[in-house]
């Protein structure tokens, strides 16, 4: 099965509350990752149209009767009506999504098309607690800490969920009284214009969002403008650290959410075939193409064989085809780029010994779109590239060990810390093993993020947390005023 759509064109960029027009007639085009079909055309934003959005956003932030002084109740009314409209287009959103970057179209319901809605509820509800404590000082005076905003932030969303990932910074920062700047990535860029229609239709004052799709050296240029108060960033460790380093040299508070090589560890009596589906989701989701999905499978040797032949049997079985089918489990890669990356480390997973049991190569039948099959490598030791670094695609490497602490030695031998997960059918040895694995999170038997709880990551894995009340505080500044009654 194979959909298309017609054709989608917009010139004009979403600044300080009007449809403007960009300062440059370059734009971006928008491919189908199914059919390699053109399917839009969007403007390339430039310096001088960041510079008109931070200007917008400043002004909305500064202004003595805007968003960040409202009252929170008026505030969190707002928001909730901007849920409303984006949860209207949520189908919508999903197509374009799943057209564009390959997720399947079942996965981008849900999370592209569902999870934003849900996360600018849930911070709503949070600010409606009030954002103002009042201690008793310690040495006999009372004190109040105010949580207030901490100015114009600068989100940097990457392509693989672009949707998700703009409102795991949009909800919290909207809620807690910024305005923003926000640069969707060029692979993803049609979807990013249903969210400012939402926002306009929700009655979000004008400047609050500003939205200027662009490359990377525009976005750098974003980063460090003398008029942006933090960052919120999520992409490749790379990108990061360049991005951590100006806000360093700037003193400006940024949120690093970053690359990832996350170990599945199955302890001895893990029972896969009870969990299929949530294994694979935690290995596989989005082709691969997710930060912290458990790439590295570590099995006991005692029954590393049976792990690895219902491994290699579960993802043979698994459909690849069109994102926009149904019945799509694996969908293309985002870009001929992207495959051509993916295929270079299954070539050297190959070179450096690896043995393929399922996968490889570009499946039979789908001679467009930017697919490649799932693959299993076993017989990999921890120390070869394909178990050492993040391929953002869908090959696992599965890994023997002896001991569970050898297990935990190996999950740790890494230079990322995002997730992972651990499979047993006693759950307190699940537990313990989790406890002492070196990641922002981890799943047992099963691994995805709650918007209520902290996620991010450790190490090369970045800095900072997103989702829950700490996603709330990445984006507020403490004022403390003593003596107060």
């Amino acid at each position: 099965m194979t959909v298309t759509q017609e054709t989608i064109t917009r010139d004009r960029l979403y600044i300080g509350g009007e449809w403007v027009a960009p300062t440059t007639e370059r734009t971006f085009t928008a491919v189908s990752a199914s059919t390699e079909e053109v399917i839009g055309h969007a403007p390339e934003a430039a310096e001088g149209d960041v510079d008109r959005a931070v200007t917008a956003a400043r002004a909305a932030f500064d202004d003595p009767q805007g968003w960040s002084r409202w009252d929170v109740g008026r505030r969190a009314d707002t928001i909730e009506r901007f849920a409303d409209a984006v949860e209207k287009r949520a189908g919508q959103t999903a197509r374009l999504v799943s057209n564009q970057n390959g997720m399947p179209i079942s996965m981008s319901e849900a999370v592209e098309g569902g999870f934003p809605p849900v996360a600018l509820r849930y911070y709503a509800g949070l600010i409606r607690d009030g954002i103002e404590e009042r201690r008793e000082g310690v040495f006999g005076r009372a004190t109040r800490v105010r949580q207030e905003p901490v100015g114009v932030v600068a989100a940097i969303v990457p392509w693989n969920f672009p949707q998700a990932l703009a409102f795991t910074k949009i909800a919290p920062a909207l809620a807690a009284g910024c305005t923003m700047v926000i640069k969707p990535s060029p692979e993803t860029v049609l979807d990013s214009y249903l969210i400012a229609e939402a926002a306009e239709e929700a009655g979000i004052p004008a400047g609050v969002l500003n939205f200027v799709p662009a490359g990377r050296e525009v976005g750098a240029y974003l980063v460090s403008h003398p008029g942006v108060d933090k960052v919120g960033f999520t992409g490749s460790t790379a990108a990061g650290r360049s991005i951590g380093e100006a806000c360093g040299r700037l003193l400006r508070p940024v949120t690093l959410e970053l690359g990832g090589k996350s170990a599945a560890i199955v302890l001895d009596d893990a029972d896969l075939a009870s969990h299929t589906a949530d294994f694979v989701n935690a290995t596989l989701q989005n082709q691969g193409q997710t930060c912290y999905v458990s790439t590295r499978i570590l099995a006991p040797r005692s029954r590393y064989g049976e792990v690895v032949d219902w491994i290699t049997e579960t993802v043979a079985a698994l459909k690849v085809g069109d994102a926009l089918d149904p019945v799509t489990e694996i969908g293309p890669l985002a870009s001929e780029r992207q495959r051509e990356r993916v295929e270079g480390y299954i070539a050297k997973g190959i070179a450096e010994g690896g043995r393929l049991t399922t996968g490889g190569k570009r499946p039979a039948g789908l001679d467009r779109g930017y697919f490649v099959e799932p693959t299993v490598f076993a017989d990999v030791s921890n120390t070869d590239t394909i178990a050492r670094e993040e391929i953002f695609g869908p090959v696992l490497a599965v890994i023997p060990y002896e001991t569970d602490a050898e297990a935990i030695a190996l999950a740790n031998d890494n230079e990322f810390g995002l997730g992972g997960s651990v499979w047993s059918r006693d759950t307190e040895r699940a537990i313990e093993v989790a406890r002492h694995v070196d990641s922002g999170g981890l799943g047992i038997n099963y691994y995805s993020h709650d918007i209520g709880s902290p996620f991010g990551g450790v190490k090369a894995s970045g800095l900072g947390r997103e989702q829950g009340p700490e996603g709330l505080a990445a984006y507020q500044v403490s004022k403390t005023i003593y003596n107060v009654p």
